[in-house]
């Protein structure tokens, strides 16, 4: 039998029993829907995820946090240390760890700052003192004007920059390149006030999912000008350490560590390290493991579809008895009869795989769309399907019409052509 004429025969059985075939292809469909659905989805989240290092500076950093409580075993205790982290650490760090690309010192203050421009408007918000590799590591661009120089860290420069909610809220459409603003930090006759020029404004950037909040919404200045001017200290809170490879982020956190002990009297209590990679590392963990649930799930899925089609085929066998008898009277081999069932299951199961795509892509745009737009989880979630998964359904789709289909083909190719003649 020809492969075209087999493929004939399988629709026109589809076609005879369109509706029963349709309910029969119900768990193909669904599982199909299901795995395309969930890669989809899946891989949007891993999107949103990496796009969310992305804005933190990517995954070859980590970030070292002084710290005021310690745990020893399992209690915490207040960490009695007079050490902390000073801006020569940073200029040690460069200088002494071959591993590291970029070090930022970071003294931020998230709320409670007033920005006003004289005589006009005002917003709370909150700032950042930062150096000038702060754009550069986390891959943030300026909109108008400058960054933060290294002259302006010498000089403890009193210069701003502004994120772009900052800059909408307090100019409008109007340039703040060059205009002085006041910032004033703490409550009534305490605020400590004081006047910066606007030097630059960064791009949009959205707001954080984990967080909460968008960097476009502070303030930026020169940690040496936020030292003199507000904490009134030389102390840093946060140092953010930039590697040149994924792979380097170990051996840097020894250099960093070796680094730091050497500069404060061999401690290396009074901070705690996170790693970028390590939380990207557990959220693949939990990503895998819902993974493979809802993998299962859809497994179960096709399993129950293609028992069903077993069913249909065992059905269609006994319905076209004398068919097979007469086919086998007038020359048919059992190789054609064979294939002639096997096609039809295979034909059964490739139509339920392309229509369960089709209704992949429609509940994972859906179920995008749910998270956008109503639930409101967050701004944008890609949910694209990929040709190689629908590649992939297509071919498991065909291999489950073989092994269930290929039972019914071969009871009917050994049917007796006498027997099958004698049914009625």
């Amino acid at each position: 039998m020809r492969i075209r004429e087999g493929i004939s025969i399988a629709f026109a059985a589809i076609n005879v029993n369109k509706l029963r075939s349709l309910l029969t292809m119900l768990g193909i469909i669904i599982g199909v829907a299901s795995v395309l659905a969930m890669i989809a989805i899946g891989d949007g989240a891993k999107t949103i995820v990496l796009e969310e290092a992305r804005k933190q500076g990517g995954v070859n950093q980590f970030t070292m946090y002084c710290v005021n409580i310690k745990k020893v075993g399992d209690v915490w205790v207040a960490n009695r240390s007079n050490e902390y982290f000073k801006y020569e650490d940073v200029l040690a760090i460069e200088a002494e760890c071959p591993s590291v690309k970029l070090t930022v010192p970071r003294i931020p203050a998230w709320g409670g700052v007033l920005a006003q421009v004289a005589g006009g408007a005002e917003v709370r918000t909150g700032y950042n003192g930062v150096n000038a590799t702060y754009a550069e590591a986390m891959d943030w661009e300026i909109q108008e004007g400058r960054f933060i120089s290294d002259e302006d860290i010498e000089n403890a420069a009193k210069v701003c920059v502004l994120g772009a909610e900052v800059a909408s809220d307090l100019f409008g459409e109007e340039s703040p390149i060059g205009k002085e603003i006041k910032i004033a930090r703490g409550a009534g006759n305490n605020r400590e006030k004081e006047r910066m020029t606007v030097i630059g404004t960064m791009m949009p950037r959205q707001r954080y999912l984990q967080f909460g909040f968008s960097l476009s919404a502070q303030i930026f200045i020169p940690i040496t000008t936020t030292q003199v001017r507000f904490t009134g200290s030389d102390k840093i809170e946060m140092l953010s350490i930039q590697t040149k490879e994924v792979s380097d982020i170990p051996l840097a956190m020894e250099e960093v560590k070796a680094t730091i002990r050497k500069r404060h009297r061999n401690k290396d209590d009074f901070f705690v390290i996170w790693d970028m990679k390590s939380g990207m590392r557990q959220l693949d963990k939990i990503s895998t493991v819902i993974k493979i649930a809802l993998g299962s799930i859809a497994g179960f899925s096709l399993l129950v579809g293609g028992i069903g089609i077993m069913n249909m085929m065992l059905v269609a066998v006994s319905e076209r008895t004398r068919e097979i008898g007469l086919r086998k009277a007038v020359g048919a081999k059992q190789t054609d009869i064979l294939l002639q069932f096997l096609m039809e299951s295979i034909v059964m199961c490739g139509v339920g795989g392309v229509l369960g795509i089709g209704l992949g892509v429609f509940v994972s745009k859906g179920a995008a769309f749910l998270a956008v737009k109503i639930v409101k989880i967050v701004p944008n979630w890609p949910a694209a399907i990929s040709v190689q998964w629908i590649l992939i359904s297509v071919l498991f789709s065909s291999v489950i019409g073989i092994l269930f289909g290929l039972y019914p083909a071969i009871k009917a190719s050994l049917l007796s052509p006498i027997e099958a003649l004698r049914i009625e």
